[in-house]
């Protein structure tokens, strides 16, 4: 049986501003059209205001953990929506990358017959999916884990073990802090150690993920050619709106794999 590594991986800052004024009359009253796909403007009548605001505060009460508030959220962007205030678009389509999560796991179990997976979340992707969504026969490793399963001299080493075990590395998404990280060699958590330990023999796939302004910073694009450099199998990204933040760069999931029985490690970031 082959295996298979599935890894998916706020800063609050002063709001500065000047309130301007103005009545010019008999102007017709201004009705927003739907921008393009991906744009998200301003809120100017503040039409979505108290749902935005409820969406806000239910981030706060639950410590930034955004599968707490989907449902605020939901509304929020429906609101959005029913204003034309952004691109009406499927639900399905929308979101933080590390929320498709549940979803790749099902396409690769639909995918490669008897492929055992185990999943790998840093601190922040663990905010953005529920673990009840993940079958329960498909292992969630933290970064917890790699001190719990070592005591002393001669015990395994998590991710050493793990890399042993996988014959394939998945890391979707790959935000641009943990690309950045892997690029220059860092592994200050479970899955960027097991990336420095991969056998490079064994195929590895990543799929970065970040808001366009992010990806297109030019050192986004030497990070990317490091990894290829390496014989990394880009996933290339696909324009997505983005939950709530606007329009962003998010690897799709669509790229070329080996097929056939296996397994794996699947990693990733919140982005």
């Amino acid at each position: 049986m082959r295996k298979l590594f599935l890894i998916p991986s706020t800063g609050k800052a002063p709001l500065n501003f000047v309130a301007m004024t103005s009545m010019t009359f008999g102007q017709k009253k201004f009705i927003p059209t739907a921008p393009e796909k991906g744009s998200f403007p301003l809120d100017h009548e503040g039409q979505c205001k108290k749902l935005m605001l409820y969406y806000m505060r239910c981030l706060r009460t639950n410590n930034d953990d955004n599968s707490a508030c989907r449902q605020e959220c939901r509304a929020y962007l429906q609101c959005r929506m029913d204003h034309n205030l952004m691109a009406k678009e499927e639900f399905s389509k929308l979101g933080v990358a590390t929320i498709k999560l549940p979803v790749l796991v099902e396409k690769l179990r639909a995918t490669i017959p008897n492929v055992a997976i185990k999943v790998i979340v840093t601190g922040h992707a663990d905010h953005f999916f529920s673990p009840a969504d993940i079958p329960p026969d498909v292992p969630v490793l933290r970064d917890q884990d790699e001190w719990d399963s070592w005591r002393t001299r001669g015990d395994p080493v998590l991710h050493i073990e793990l890399g042993k075990w996988a014959d394939l590395f998945v890391v979707a998404p790959l935000d641009a802090n943990s690309l950045a990280k892997m690029a220059g060699g860092l592994c200050d958590n479970l899955l960027l150690c097991t990336a420095r330990a991969w056998d490079f023999g064994k195929p590895f796939f990543f799929a970065p993920a970040m808001n366009t302004r992010m990806w297109d910073h030019p050192v986004t694009g030497q990070h990317v050619q490091v990894l290829r450099s390496w014989g990394l199998r880009e996933i290339p990204c696909v324009a997505k709106t983005l939950d709530v933040r606007g329009h962003g760069a998010r690897g799709d999931g669509r790229g070329g794999h080996d097929r056939g029985q296996g397994g794996g490690v699947f990693g990733g970031d919140g982005v």
